[in-house]
């Protein structure tokens, strides 16, 4: 169902302006409205409150109940009332009685409509899926977004372009092409935006994606405040991390394609890195684009620099990795008046337990391992440490030591062989560079090892080489320390505040695996930029929809949502009736 704007000229010449809900069908390949109800001239209603009392009217109708409330209690009454008029209406035109039919579907209130049909000549086509982008255009329309684009002088077919792209992107994230050809052939998502279907060609989405990129600093401030505004959030603490992506291709003059440290140990690749700051329920709150080569404690001022612009007075507290938190960047944040929790980036060596005579308390974490808090003082500091004892870091170290130590005495050995064999490397410095190579590979696992080179006339003729015990690797194996300004001393509460980090890391895995943010296969760099920032998009909309089920006890990933989703249907069924063998096309959803 949709509003329909009716503009009329009275006697005077003056027009006037009065609205129809309507409801649209397809006959053969043409599309037609049916006129349901007449609304008047709905004073006071915006064009986007129409757009949700036509769709909670929809629902009373169908019998269905939306997942998310309209904005105001004008709509719930509107609606109710239109819905009640259109009821009386229909089951007066069939001399129904209208009594004793509270609180049923319309659809299921109405008499039997019986019709004779050829049923040789039942087809069913068009079928489409619709319960995934149905779902995302709840989120778009509850999030604002088509009235921001209006505001800023979209035309209606920019904006359904707009959130068709997006919509797309969050379902069925591919490139252009492909994208283009599912619109096409298997989703009704151009039915849902554009109220029937329209092929959309790959130009045209990337036109509209680079015409959102434009608006992403507007976009991202309202998304921001929308999202706190809906789900009543206060962003007291918020985490700050850095991924990057990988390109395919040589992007040959790419100002922002640079070789770095890959995450996906992509280092044949050139990357492309995206700093996010998310708040504790997963939301974006600042994101931004850097070149592969950044380094990840550079680019903390610029951040804190847009969180002030953004927060005003509020200063959250900043939860960030070992990798972000050097000495500069939290006198940094110190000097600016933001608290912060992270990892410290070196083991303390002298340390004493800040409450005297008491024991290291012990947690379990998710998977039920054992793990020993303690709060510690160091000697010259004013920030507080937290020492963390992981029984199964513990395990996971030693296991990666044993494994590095024996790769490194396995490449002693066969250095070892080289010098007793013939065109082996026998000369002393050609054996101190492989010697120094090796050494440099497994760090770990040299300073456990004692190694002694015999050598005549800069000839060797023997190495040796015994593995020194350590004298205190079990005590530091699976140890580790959280640094904090706070005041607070309270063990738990500080590993709660930190184990929500893992909100960035899901943010990251949802982007990069769901949202198909790698690998980057665009060679213009305000392309790469566009890709990245309609993934940004389609994941707050994503996590709309998913905190909105976690409240009801639904804690699906996306891929399972969309895989139930899609089993909703749009299905165009078509016949031949008795009265003049002609076609009738319905749509039907079917679960």
């Amino acid at each position: 169902m949709f509003i329909k704007t009716i503009d009329n000229k009275n006697a005077n010449g003056k027009i006037y302006t009065y609205f129809r809900l309507c409801e649209s069908f397809r006959i053969k390949d043409k599309i037609r409205h049916h006129n349901l109800l007449n609304l008047g001239t709905l004073e006071g209603i915006s064009a986007d409150e129409r757009k949700d009392l036509a769709n909670y009217i929809e629902y009373l109708y169908s019998g269905q109940s939306p997942m998310f409330d309209p904005a105001s209690d004008k709509i719930k009454t509107l609606g109710t009332r239109f819905y009640k008029a259109l009821r009386d209406k229909y089951k007066e035109s069939k001399n129904e009685p209208v009594a004793n039919h509270k609180n049923k579907p319309f659809r299921e209130e109405t008499l039997p409509d019986y019709e004779t049909v050829d049923v040789n000549s039942v087809q069913h086509d068009e079928v489409r899926e619709i319960g995934a982008e149905w779902l995302c255009l709840q989120a778009i329309e509850e999030l604002g977004i088509p009235a921001i684009l209006a505001a800023k002088n979209w035309t209606e077919e920019e904006i359904n372009k707009a959130l068709t792209l997006l919509i797309s992107r969050a379902v069925y994230s591919a490139s252009e092409h492909k994208t283009s050809q599912w619109i096409e052939s298997s989703s009704a998502v151009s039915k849902l935006v554009f109220k029937q279907h329209r092929s959309i060609s790959h130009h045209q989405l990337y036109k509209v994606g680079d015409m959102l990129y434009q608006q992403k600093d507007l976009l991202g401030e309202h998304l921001s405040a929308k999202t706190n505004e809906l789900f009543n959030l206060s962003d007291k603490i918020v985490f700050y991390d850095l991924t990057n992506t990988y390109f395919e291709g040589r992007k040959a003059g790419s100002r922002i394609a640079q070789f770095g440290r890959s995450k996906e140990k992509r280092s044949d690749a050139k990357l492309v890195s995206l700093a996010l700051v998310v708040n504790a329920e997963g939301f974006v709150k600042y994101n931004k684009i850097y070149e592969g080569n950044i380094y990840e404690g550079h680019t903390l001022l610029t951040t804190i620099e847009a969180l002030s612009a953004n927060t005003n007075a509020i200063k959250p507290l900043i939860v960030m990795d070992a990798g972000i938190s050097t000495e500069e960047n939290l006198t940094m944040l110190k000097a600016k008046g933001y608290d912060y929790l992270c990892v410290s980036r070196a083991k303390l060596k002298e340390y004493t337990s800040a409450k005297a005579g008491v024991e290291p308390i012990e947690i379990k974490d998710k998977r039920d391992n054992t793990i020993s808090l303690q709060m510690v003082v160091k000697e010259g500091s004013t920030d507080q440490f937290m020492y963390i004892k992981s029984k199964q870091k513990a395990v996971k170290e030693a296991s990666m030591e044993a494994h590095y130590s024996k790769r490194f005495e396995e490449e002693l050995e066969y250095l070892s062989k080289t010098i007793h064999t013939k065109g082996g490397t026998k000369k002393i410095k050609s054996v101190c560079e492989r010697l120094g190579r090796i050494k440099e590979r497994y760090p770990t696992a040299n300073k456990h090892y004692k190694i002694e080179i015999t050598e005549e006339n800069q000839i060797v003729t023997q190495i040796t080489f015994s593995k020194i015990q350590p004298t205190a690797s079990n005590q530091t194996q699976g140890v580790y320390f959280l640094r904090t300004s706070l005041p607070e001393n309270d063990e738990k509460t500080l590993w709660t505040i930190y184990n929500t980090l893992t909100e960035v890391e899901a943010t990251f895995r949802t982007l990069k695996t769901d949202l198909q943010l790698r690998p980057v296969y665009h060679q213009k760099d305000n392309r790469t930029e566009a890709h990245i920032h309609l993934g940004v998009l389609a994941y707050m909309l994503v996590n709309t929809i998913r905190y909105k089920l976690k409240q009801n006890g639904i804690h699906h990933d996306w891929r399972n949502i969309v895989r139930i989703m899609n089993t909703q249907k749009l299905v165009t069924t078509s016949f031949k009736n008795t009265k003049n063998l002609s076609s009738i096309n319905k749509n039907r959803l079917f679960d």
